[in-house]
């Protein structure tokens, strides 16, 4: 368990933090195209303009259209509950918590298609195949990358799995071990937050949306949440990714803290890079993508029996 302190900094990062991502992600591409930007707050802005806005609900809908944002918001932030920010402990942590992990996401997906699929909508429909097609890849990735940590770590459980690579200097075969995954990691976080090159979160071509065409027909108070829970997703995969890039710690609670939030921003501006110097990929490529993530993660197995 983590002391008051900590738990208390990790909450409120959790709930206040991710939306910053945004719009540093926003900054990043807006400088990379000559351009000022939205206010580096403004997705906060957005968010509290969503939320005392009404709600327009088709009449064709069932309970499970309005579940569908509460529950996947509600599973995302009950994952953060799971994952060690930085170099302090996870507040809930105990063995196998890996697996509620990764599923607490493919819950919050589920109600997310469900939802989706609720509107009667042929466009919705389509976007939620795409979504859940890409998914069982992106998640075959997650889970060899844990395969790897547990190796590393001897752990099943995510804080000392994660904490694993701050126990001493990385070099040789363990170190290129974790860069696989950590590359590897990268590609997961870009797929399952619906960013270039796997999907592009400010396009309207059709034929191209894969997760803005699956929230179309929310409004108000539900679509803030479904933009709220994307960017809790997009923070705690950024701090999941950040123990294998940037694994040390400063040996004061104040530095760590700075650390991990500094670490968190960088990896939201290299989203923002990435976002600036590629287009996406045609649908075809994803699957090859995703699956040339996983087996960068077998490499990394591999790499840890030498």
């Amino acid at each position: 368990m983590s002391d008051l302190p900590a738990l208390f900094v990790h909450y409120a990062l959790l709930l206040f933090f991710p939306p910053l991502l945004l719009g540093v992600i926003n900054k990043t591409k807006a400088w990379f195209a000559g351009r000022q930007g939205p206010p580096l707050l403004q997705p906060y802005y957005d968010l509290a303009r969503l939320f005392r806005k009404g709600m327009v609900v088709s009449s064709v809908t069932t309970w499970v259209f309005r579940a569908g944002p509460v529950v996947n918001a509600s599973a995302v932030l009950l994952a953060g509950s799971l994952i060690p920010f930085g170099a302090f402990d996870a507040p809930v942590q105990f063995t196998g918590d890996l697996v509620l992990f990764a599923y607490l996401f493919a819950l919050g997906r589920f109600f997310t298609t469900a939802a989706a699929l609720d509107t009667g909508s042929a466009f919705e429909g389509m976007g939620a195949a795409r979504e859940v097609s890409f998914a069982c890849l992106a998640e075959a990735a997650l889970f060899m990358a844990f395969v790897v940590l547990v190796r590393f770590s001897g752990s099943l459980s995510l804080t000392p799995m994660l904490h694993a690579p701050m126990t001493g200097a990385l070099t040789g075969l363990p170190a290129a071990a974790l860069f696989l995954v950590a590359v590897a990691l990268f590609v997961v976080l870009l797929a399952e937050n619906a960013r270039v090159p796997v999907d592009d979160p400010n396009t309207h071509l059709e034929l191209t949306m894969i997760h803005e065409v699956m929230v179309l027909d929310h409004s108000g108070p539900l679509f803030g949440l479904v933009s709220y829970a994307a960017a809790l997703k997009l923070f705690l995969l950024s701090a999941l990714l950040l123990h294998l890039v940037l694994p040390v710690t400063l040996g004061s609670a104040p530095l760590d803290w700075l650390l991990f939030v500094s670490g968190v921003l960088a990896v939201a501006v290299a989203i923002g890079v990435v976002e600036s110097v590629m287009a996406r990929l045609r649908l075809r490529y994803v699957p090859s993508l995703l699956i040339a993530s996983a087996v960068l993660c077998v490499f990394g197995f591999v790499l840890t029996l030498a």
